[in-house]
């Protein structure tokens, strides 16, 4: 298999067997690639050189794998990281997801959804750079533009810069998405959550007051498609996040409402 992307990709596993072969189907899709069996070695690599994406066991020998993301965000808060575990616990889940973990996988891990995912991840990476280096280019042109007019026109006072708000920011009732930021703006107070779940109450925001299905929750936040089982899964984690941060009483939710069977439609009043 070839990609047009490209990517450095650190594998943290103890199990030589596991570390191995995921190297070698990363490596077979062009894709660079760096071992490390233990979290100690895990966070000296990430000290030497740069990576695109991490691939973390959530048990290593010396550290659990929460430390070692915990360290991950606090030197590079934007590194995507996805875990991985062979004895699938929901609370060690969704503690993943609180420390910013962008997926969470379970073994055994299979080529075809490691391969999908790690392109999802790495296609959004780009585009998101992209995208900041778009946004310093529009800057610096008006930037360049004011000045050109300030120097053709020095008795007029130059209009101010209004933002393009309609890009930036997205409103349902009292509550406001900073897509630039990415943070969330509700009775004149700013909250923040982990990256992935930001992305899924965006898409719900989109499509209010419409339900949104599982799979289409996920294509559209993540960017990979998964059966309806998994996705019901994967949601329902964002979900729990995004709840204990909006919702005032979890257990009757007013805001993220779930509708049996199909998906979840968002509520802003």
């Amino acid at each position: 298999m070839t990609n047009n992307l490209s990517g450095h990709i650190l594998v943290i596993d103890d199990e030589p067997t596991l570390r191995h072969t995921l190297a070698r189907i990363l490596q077979r899709a062009e894709f660079q690639v760096t071992t490390a069996a233990s979290g100690v070695e895990g966070q000296a690599l990430l000290k030497q050189q740069n990576f695109d994406l991490v691939y973390l066991d959530i048990r290593l020998p010396d550290m659990s794998g929460m430390e070692v993301l915990r360290h991950i965000h606090t030197i590079q808060p934007e590194l995507p990281v996805v875990l991985f575990t062979g004895q699938p616990d929901l609370n060690s889940a969704l503690e993943a997801l609180r420390q910013g973990a962008i997926d969470y996988l379970l073994k055994p891990l299979q080529p075809e959804e490691i391969l999908q995912r790690t392109t999802a991840i790495l296609n959004r990476q780009a585009r998101e750079r992209r995208k900041r280096q778009i946004r310093e280019q529009i800057a610096a042109l008006e930037s360049e533009l004011q000045r050109l007019e300030r120097d053709e026109e020095p008795s007029e006072k130059p209009a101010p810069h209004l933002e393009n708000t309609e890009e930036r920011f997205l409103t349902r009732g009292k509550f406001t998405l900073d897509l630039h930021a990415r943070r969330i703006r509700f009775d004149e107070c700013e909250i923040s959550m982990p990256p992935a779940s930001f992305d899924y109450l965006l898409v719900l925001m989109r499509h209010a007051p419409n339900v949104v299905k599982y799979q289409t929750l996920v294509s559209e936040a993540q960017g990979y498609h998964v059966d309806v089982r998994e996705a019901q899964e994967l949601v329902k984690w964002h979900v729990h996040q995004i709840r204990q941060v909006l919702e005032p009483d979890e257990r009757a939710p007013r805001h993220l409402i779930n509708v049996r069977g199909i998906g979840y439609r968002f509520v802003a009043d």
